[in-house]
């Protein structure tokens, strides 16, 4: 069929493509040419007129490897997002199969409610409310740990460094698990009863079910989500990071690249260097998510 006539046969649907392309390419595509100021000693005043300034080739990219914390910084940035990926992936998982097996609908929408209305909260709001919650003058798990004689004077828990990770990964869990089920309760729901009937004849318990039925049917949805994760594996966080780890002292094991560059590309106005930084994180991610199709794809399930 003719492109054209196949078009317009779709008009409907393409229109409400439409705003999304548009919003991609107006927001995403058309600013792709700031990408060369990494490659330039930008001034903000001259922007209008971004090929008047002098190219340094490598140069911001050479002061970002050679400054004295990257180290540090791409060791808190992955380990990070590893424990992220570990942690925070499987769990929508579990809790998808969990509430698949609640057979008590009040129960179960209750529960939904209860896990997907964190997402809807701002980091400011959850930030406020975790710092309430660990606050050493009339925090509750201060309060309760007091209570129950597991401490003996309040512990100021976002000023120490080793509680930082798990205090991290624990509100990004807590905040995002229940929006995230939503996909694979929808999977879930499309996987054949019939399958349980007879694995239920044959004497099958619950988790015999589960492992053998409801996890390879969701497999290629599980597959296709490992695959964008691990293209975001150095985003390790901007807004929970900032907020959270206020406290200079955390700085050593909160400091990672998004951080970074808004504290020294922003705020000290390097806009060349925060621009490379980017764009190296971007090159890295690419080539993960490269790698992770490539694999995924031999498993038998991809994106492309």
């Amino acid at each position: 069929m003719n492109p054209f006539r196949r078009f317009w046969k779709q008009i409907d649907v393409q229109l409400m493509v439409f705003p999304g392309i548009l919003l991609v390419f107006v927001f995403s595509y058309i600013p792709m040419y700031g990408v060369l100021t990494a490659f330039m000693d930008y001034n903000v005043f001259t922007a209008h007129r971004i090929f008047e300034n002098p190219w340094v080739g490598f140069k911001h990219f050479e002061a970002f490897f050679n400054a004295p914390n990257f180290d540090q910084i791409m060791r808190n940035t992955i380990v990070i997002s590893l424990l992220k990926f570990f942690i925070g992936f499987p769990a929508p998982i579990i809790l998808a199969l969990m509430l698949n097996e609640v057979r008590h609908l009040m129960f179960k929408r209750i529960v939904q409610t209860i896990t997907y209305l964190p997402h809807f909260m701002s980091w400011v709001i959850v930030g406020g409310l975790v710092m309430s919650l660990l606050s050493t003058e009339n925090g509750s798990v201060n309060i309760l740990l007091k209570g129950i004689g597991a401490i003996d004077e309040s512990i100021n828990f976002l000023s120490i460094k080793e509680y930082f990770w798990t205090i991290l990964i624990s509100t990004n869990v807590w905040k995002e698990i229940g929006f995230a089920s939503i996909v694979y309760l929808a999977a879930i729901a499309g996987v054949d009863q019939h399958m349980y009937e007879a694995a239920e004849i044959d004497g099958a318990s619950k988790l015999k079910q589960i492992a053998h039925i409801t996890i390879p049917s969701i497999m290629p949805v599980i597959i296709i989500f490992m695959i964008l994760a691990m293209g975001s594996l150095l985003n390790a966080g901007f807004e929970d990071i900032l907020i959270l780890a206020s406290n200079p002292i955390l700085r050593p094991v909160s400091d990672v690249l998004d951080v970074y560059v808004y504290r020294i590309g922003i705020q000290n106005q390097r806009y060349s260097f925060a621009v490379a930084i980017g764009l190296f994180k971007a090159v890295i991610s690419v080539g993960l998510l490269t790698m992770a199709n490539y694999l995924a794809r031999r498993a038998g399930s991809s994106l492309w």
